[in-house]
């Protein structure tokens, strides 16, 4: 039976949160729909956020292109820094790395962050 694309998408995720769970880094999530962008630094213990940024909470005029990840990558490695993270696993949820998704990782890159 073949997968449809979400559920592919949904088992790759799950692979990489069950292969970095016990390495003990905090992971950088994130997660784009059509409109918005989202990233969140989570706890290596996974129940905690310590720093979040969205498309929505930026007031970017329109969320879902490239300047607006670029935008969310700049400012997750912001609050990453207030919140003395450095170091964290990327966590694309199981989007392919291109478009909004590399975008974001570059600019969290260039802010400090390292992944």
């Amino acid at each position: 039976m073949k997968l449809s694309k979400k559920q592919a998408r949904l088992r790759r995720a799950t692979k990489f949160r069950a292969q970095h769970a016990d390495r003990g880094t905090e992971r950088l999530c994130v997660h784009k729909t059509s409109a918005h962008i989202y990233a969140q630094i989570i706890s290596s213990c996974g129940t905690k956020t310590l720093a979040s940024a969205s498309s929505i909470t930026a007031k970017v005029k329109n969320g879902g292109n490239v300047d607006a990840a670029t935008q969310i990558g700049t400012a997750i490695a912001k609050a990453a820094k207030k919140a003395k993270v450095t170091k964290v696993a990327f966590d694309r949820s199981g989007f392919k790395y291109h478009g909004r998704i590399k975008a974001l990782a570059d600019a969290a890159r260039d802010g400090g962050l390292d992944f």
